[in-house]
Order: structure tokens, then C-alpha cells, then sequence
């Protein structure tokens, strides 16, 4: 009965997306996306094949379709904050939530149920967006992207991570101060992605100290990084090549663990934190 609950929420919050015309606008958004996106590659194409080998356009391939996924995951995160940023105190401040939990259903399954929905959405719209750029890449050049699934995986952990934090901040913020501290620490987090970046093309340690410890705040922006490393050939990978596709400092895999006990922990205290509210 429990379960059953949880996934009836669920299937209310994409519900309630769908109502709020959310769901309808960023599917015709992330298709004009991937239209500007086709038409783009579509010239780049033609240019590069006359000018470059097979082979040697093999590398500007690459580089637009990183830029296309790029792209996506910030998009991605956008949305993982967008949908879910009142989620929570948006019911609290209108009281809805009271009428909600008036009937036989558990304050814990109010939060899962929600965080199950988003996260659905969120994976659809990745599945789009990153499949709609990878099929476009290869229908016209035959190019296909390394290690696509994996790579993919970590982009939707991070989008995982961002949507968490917003959920977790709704039971205790109000929907204006939850939007701005998610936004800031995805800031923060990328800020702190290129300064241990720079500081490994640098070889300066302290400023990828202070990459890692941006990066334990919000593990955000290292697993994009680690993303785009699985996605490229080990010889792009290097100081010359470094930029925002490309990676100079290579996340360690502790890192992959480290951000699904974030969001674990993360959505425990959301549950914990909304349950022993006062509503």
C-alpha cells in the first residue's frame, strides 16, 4: 500500500506538470533545441568534410557533439531546479499540502512520491535531448560518441544531485530562497570545476584543492567533467586540449560514489526535515 502511494504522487506530480503547461513547453523548447542544434551540425558538416580528412574530422565531431551535450546538461539542471523549486513550499505556503495530508498518507511518502515524479521527467528529458543530439551526429556523419550510456548515467546523477537539493530546501525554505540557494551552489560547484581545472593546467595544487572542496560542497560540475572524459578519446585528453568539453584534472571515481551517497543522505533529510514541520 505504501509503495502504491508513493507512485499515485508520483504519477500526480507529472500530472500537475502537465496542468501547469511545464511539461508541454520544455518538450517543444528542448525540440527547437535539437532543430538549431541539426541545422548547425548540418553545415559544420559540410564545411569540415570538404576541407578535412575523414579522420581529422573526426575531431570537430566530437567537439560540437560535446557542445550539444554540454549544453543539455545545463539545460538538464535548469529544469531539475525549475520543476521542483516549489514543489514543496509552494503546497505548504498555499496549504495544500495540509488538504493532502488530511487523508491516509504519510508526510514521507508526499516527499518520495514528488522526488520519484521529478525524477522521471528528468530522465525523459535527458533521453531526448542527449539521444535527439547523438542520433542527429551519427545520421549525418556516422559519428558516435564514447561510452554513451555511462556517460550519460553521470549526467543524469547530477541533474539527481541538483533536483534533491531543491526538494530538501523546500521543506524548510521558502520557494524564492530554496530557487536561490540551488542556484548559487550549482554556481558555485561550476566555479569550482574550472578553478581546479585551471589550476591542474597551471600545476597549481592549491587551486585544486579548492576545486575538490567546491566540488564535496555540491558534486555537481565534476561528474559533467567526468562525463566528458568518458565520452572522448584518452588522446583529447590533456592540458592541450583543455576547456569546458575537455578535461585537464581527471575526477576520480570516489567521486561517482561520493555524489550518490549526497543525494541518499540528502533525501533522507528532506524526509526527515519535512516530516518534523509544522504546517
Amino acid at each position: 500500500m505504501t509503495f502504491n502511494t508513493t507512485l499515485t504522487i508520483a504519477r500526480l506530480t507529472v500530472r500537475e506538470t502537465q496542468r501547469r503547461r511545464v511539461l508541454w513547453v520544455a518538450l517543444l523548447m528542448g525540440l527547437l533545441f535539437l532543430i538549431v542544434f541539426g541545422l548547425g551540425f548540418h553545415f559544420i558538416y559540410v564545411d569540415v568534410t570538404r576541407y578535412l580528412s575523414p579522420q581529422e574530422a573526426r575531431v570537430p565531431f566530437l567537439f560540437f557533439s560535446l557542445a550539444g551535450l554540454y549544453a543539455t546538461n545545463f539545460l538538464m539542471v535548469m529544469m531539475a531546479v525549475l520543476i521542483s523549486v516549489a514543489a514543496v513550499s509552494g503546497e505548504i505556503d498555499s496549504h495544500t499540502i495540509e488538504t493532502l495530508l488530511t487523508k491516509p498518507i504519510r508526510r514521507w511518502e508526499v516527499i518520495m512520491g514528488k522526488w520519484i515524479g521529478f525524477a522521471f521527467l528528468i530522465l525523459l528529458y535527458l533521453l531526448l535531448l542527449s539521444g535527439g543530439i547523438i542520433l542527429i551526429v551519427y545520421l549525418r556523419a556516422g559519428f558516435v560518441t564514447h561510452n554513451i550510456v555511462l556517460g550519460l548515467a553521470l549526467m543524469y546523477l547530477e541533474a539527481l544531485v541538483v533536483l534533491t537539493i531543491s526538494i530538501a530546501g523546500g521543506t524548510r525554505l521558502s520557494t524564492l530562497a530554496n530557487g536561490a540557494m540551488a542556484f548559487m551552489l550549482y554556481g558555485l560547484a561550476f566555479v569550482g570545476g574550472w578553478v581546479e581545472q585551471i589550476g591542474a593546467i597551471l600545476r597549481n595544487e592549491t587551486a585544486v584543492d579548492i576545486g575538490i572542496l567546491a566540488s564535496l560542497i555540491m558534486p555537481g560540475e565534476v561528474l559533467w567533467k567526468k562525463a566528458s572524459s568518458l565520452f572522448q578519446p584518452q588522446t583529447l585528453l590533456g592540458d592541450d586540449f583543455a576547456g569546458p568539453f575537455v578535461v585537464a584534472s581527471q575526477p576520480s571515481n570516489a567521486m561517482i560514489v561520493y555524489a550518490v551517497l549526497y543525494v541518499l543522505v540528502l533525501l533522507a533529510l528532506a524526509l526527515w526535515s519535512f516530516a518534523r514541520r509544522d504546517l
